[in-house]
């Protein structure tokens, strides 16, 4: 049995173990390892035959759906590049994508290319549409861009793939781009599959685990619950959810041992009353995407108090960094643990010299998860991708090649154990009355009063504060509204007078998120400034 280098490797050897064991679920329908690894293998024929080069990149449109595995790790099985799409985003947002990192196929469904088609002319390097289902009233393509049926593509010919080694290019992952025009990481294969065993390794997968894909397959962690679930021969269960209660009642009915979500997802869990067979079968739950508030840890162990949390810190450059052992939980829960598997973190100073225990310090990561870097932008590539410097860490004098490590941008303290905390992310930081403020941490004290359902907190300008903390939150379950004039006297018994949020507006929940789930504190800043703007006479 070969072992997994390339992501499509996971596949065909989960198939060769266990042909007959359930690989995807979605609704009613099943797919095993053996039916995916030849479906996997069809559609990389067929997008051979359409021409595709060893390296060009196939965009994967689509929700949720068989066809989106399929094409996923069949476009790397053939040697191209797969670049999934989250399928929230709008037609420009899809277009900006595929222009951006010359998108030469898109893979997607009827209804949505109706809704791509004036965009696609913009895409210049982009000559074909794969399109599931039938299409009854063709849209017009621009001239050029052939539209072609799923089904027709995978009952093409055999063809050889291209050569495809580890170090290839296997994806981009486009970032959200709350901070402007999203940003594609690159990643290779060894970088993949090194994240799913180490990945998999802490939370013990095997292939009796169901692993449900809540999160955007556009997101790198929820990519990676069908690379770690494919690498242990695991169940994953397609989800693509209207509510938070289709999560609880999928996670139900399709008996899931291991959820991964964010904490704008689990704060809207613990608002629900959970069915009591989630608690009998579910074996963990990890939190990633932002520190999880100590409250909603708490309400969660309280529902499924037999699941073993596992709390996580990530980012996209370097897929996952660290995990607090559930042991640890008790003790710290405020940490983000310790490196992961294959992977040494670093607490480094503005001069590249490592931190004393207790002192903050930008976190670093070096190993075999470092991306390779952003497509086709060198500036911003040369900002987060760093020389790591000599004697740091296992890097020793004589080493004459490089080593590119990804420098965080996030502040992080390690203390004496070993164990890093989560500070603040440097390009969110509010500076007020001379203080340098976490926005996670006033969130984190803000939901701890149980006054509030969800919150934002962010920087505005202040003529002799510098910086003014403002306060967007939703009622906490049960109310219409936020008690402000309760949560700020609750605010002003837990935090320092520096930290205490200058105004708090209620509004009705939910908070908007970006397309990876995440609550977008950015835009609640550029709308509340907005509505500040037109109320000023």
């Amino acid at each position: 049995m070969n072992e997994s280098s390339r992501i499509h490797d996971l596949v065909a050897t989960a198939a060769e173990r266990s042909p007959g064991a359930a690989a995807l679920c979605h609704g009613a329908d099943t797919l095993t390892y053996a039916s995916l690894q030849d479906a996997v293998q069809r559609f990389s024929r067929g997008v051979l035959s359409l021409g595709l080069r060893r390296g060009e990149r196939v965009g994967v449109f689509l929700e949720k759906r068989f066809e989106t595995v399929i094409a996923s790790f069949g476009a790397t099985s053939a040697g191209g590049v797969l670049v999934p799409m989250n399928p929230l985003l709008k037609p420009e947002q899809v277009s900006y994508i595929a222009t951006d990192c010359d998108v030469g196929l898109i893979v997607t469904s009827a209804e949505r290319l109706a809704l791509l088609a004036p965009v696609l002319g913009s895409c210049p390097c982009l000559r074909g549409v794969v399109v599931t289902g039938a299409v009854v009233d063709p849209p017009a393509l621009p001239r050029g861009v052939a539209m072609h049926a799923w089904n027709d593509l995978l009952d093409a010919p055999r063809r050889a793939p291209h050569r495809v080694i580890d170090t290839d290019v296997a994806a981009i992952l486009y970032t959200s781009g709350s901070t402007g025009r999203p940003k594609g990481v690159v990643l290779s294969h060894r970088n993949m599959v090194a994240g799913a065993k180490s990945v998999a390794s802490y939370l013990d997968n095997c292939p009796d685990d169901t692993l449900l894909a809540a999160l955007p397959l556009s997101f790198d962690a929820g990519f990676s619950q069908l690379t770690t679930a494919f690498h242990a021969g695991a169940r994953v269960v397609l989800l693509n959810y209207l509510l938070p209660r289709d999560v609880l009642k999928a996670m139900a009915t399709e008996k899931v041992t291991g959820l991964t979500a964010v904490p704008p997802l689990y704060i809207q869990l613990t608002q629900l009353d959970w069915p009591g067979a989630i608690g009998e079968h579910l074996r963990y739950f990890a939190n990633t995407g932002g520190r999880m508030p100590r409250e909603t840890l708490d309400a969660l162990r309280a529902r499924v108090p037999k699941a073993k949390p596992f709390l996580m810190y990530g980012l996209t450059e370097a897929f996952r960094s660290t995990y607090l052992p559930p042991e640890e939980v008790d003790r710290r829960p405020d940490s983000i643990g310790k490196a992961i598997p294959n992977a040494e973190i670093l607490v480094l100073r503005e001069d590249g010299t490592e931190c004393a225990p207790d002192e903050p310090g930008e976190l670093v990561h070096r190993g075999a998860l470092v991306g390779q870097g952003y497509w086709n932008d060198p500036e911003k590539t040369a900002e987060r991708y760093k020389l790591l410097p000599v004697g740091v860490g296992g890097r020793e004098a004589g080493l004459q090649l490089p080593e590119y490590a990804v420098f965080s941008g996030d502040t992080v303290r390690r203390d004496a154990e070993g164990f890093l905390y989560f500070i603040g992310r440097r390009d969110e930081m509010m500076k007020t009355s001379g203080y340098r403020v976490s926005p996670t941490e006033v969130e984190e004290l803000l939901y701890g009063t149980r006054l509030v359902g969800e919150c934002a907190a962010f920087g505005v300008e202040h003529s002799s504060l510098g910086q003014a903390i403002q306060v967007i939150a939703t009622p906490p379950a049960g109310a219409d509204s936020v008690d402000v004039k309760a949560l700020l006297a609750e605010c002003k018994t837990r935090m320092p007078a520096y930290m205490v949020p200058h105004g708090i507006a209620s509004v009705a929940g939910p908070l908007p998120r970006n397309p990876n789930g995440k609550i977008d504190r950015r835009l609640l800043a550029t709308q509340w400034l907005e509505q500040r703007a037109a109320q000023m006479p």
